[in-house]
């Protein structure tokens, strides 16, 4: 008769309990956010999808240096590149093939130009294979629609590369 009294006892303390912490979390705010309406915080060094970046005269940053092709463990970069005119290099050709990319940021942090670089769009599904394909082209495309946010994401880095 005592055991299941005290039994009794101990199971109505921890029914409480849990029924305190479960009151307290009803004022709480929400940690939950309605994704695709609401969009939560990214870190500055989110490893997001590739874009190459321009100086602010509209010249492409990289200078064929081929650093990124040349550290990626993947080997999804792809460069070619030829001597202009006036004695500088610049590509041709700067393929990645998003397919074998494994967000490492390594080409990121080898460039010397901070010429490639890892956005923050993180929403870049395709329906077809063929897409994920990224060549020059669309890199600058993202590099263009990304810039701001690019160039405000490298500012707040900087103190720590």
């Amino acid at each position: 008769m005592r055991i299941s009294r005290i039994i009794k006892t101990v199971f109505m303390t921890d029914f409480f309990a849990g029924l305190s912490v479960a009151v307290k979390e009803i004022f709480r705010s929400k940690k939950t956010i309605n994704y695709p309406f609401e969009k939560g915080k990214i870190s500055p060094r989110f490893r997001g999808e590739h874009a190459l970046r321009r100086y602010p005269n509209g010249e492409e940053r990289c200078i064929a240096c081929k650093l990124c092709e040349a550290i990626c463990p993947a080997q999804a970069i792809t460069i070619e590149s030829k001597i202009r005119d006036d004695g500088n290099r610049k590509t041709t050709r700067y393929d990645i093939d998003m397919l074998k990319c494994i967000y490492c940021g390594l080409c990121q942090e080898s460039c010397p130009v901070e010429a490639i670089v890892q956005g923050p769009n993180f929403e870049f599904a395709t329906e077809t294979r063929e897409e994920l394909y990224y060549n020059k082209k669309k890199l600058l495309g993202n590099g263009d629609r990304w810039e701001t946010a690019l160039a405000e994401n490298i500012k707040a880095d900087s103190p720590f590369r």
